[in-house]
């Protein structure tokens, strides 16, 4: 369906250096594809079985049924296709993330819990985002965000207009409850 879709960002020989070079050779071993997808899969499944101690202490056990797991999940390509779709727009995601906290260092108080609660819920919706923004690629769902269909036709024409809104709304919220917590903090005056 996509498997001439994902490639690694890759340079030939001409241009992209030794690094781009060798980011390829790793694509062409598959690396990316397989042994990266099955090592994850199966420090997670370990961790958990080691931890929850369902089979008991017998690690030989817990280490074949996660062997057995990982190579199950990788029969076909819906692992390797899920993962290739969600990391880059998961670093990508961080990277926002990582300015957001870099520019509203300089004006919140991230001591407080509102702070925390307003970062966590920006960090939940854009979570759901990548998740269906990266089902809807990888297996043509009907769920496109950003392309197609009449609900991704209206948030492109209308997305300056909501991350306006957004951030008004925010601040009319937010000011007002930053001023109150901190008047708060300031002891009375003794006569």
């Amino acid at each position: 369906m996509i498997e001439g879709l994902i490639t690694m960002a890759s340079y030939g020989i001409v241009g992209g250096g030794s690094i781009g070079n060798f980011l390829y050779q790793l694509e062409s071993a598959g690396v990316f594809s397989y042994v990266l997808p099955f090592l994850l899969i199966f420090a997670i499944i370990y961790a958990i079985l080691t931890k929850a101690k369902f089979l008991g202490d017998n690690l030989a056990v817990n280490f074949i049924i996660s062997i057995a797991v990982a190579l199950m999940a990788l029969q076909f390509h819906f692992v390797s296709y899920f993962f290739a779709e969600i990391f880059p727009r998961l670093g990508v995601v961080l990277s926002i993330i990582l300015v957001f906290m870099i520019i509203l260092g300089l004006f919140v108080d991230w001591n407080s819990s509102g702070a925390k609660w307003g970062f966590g819920i920006l960090g939940g919706i854009a979570g759901l985002i990548i998740l269906v923004q990266s089902f809807s690629d990888a297996f043509g769902w009907s769920g496109d965000l950003f392309g197609g269909g009449s609900f991704g036709w209206w948030l492109e024409q209308y997305s300056s207009t909501i991350i306006i809104a957004i951030l008004v709304l925010g601040a009319v919220i937010g000011i007002p409850l930053a001023g109150k917590r901190k008047n708060r903090d300031v002891p009375p005056a003794h006569h």
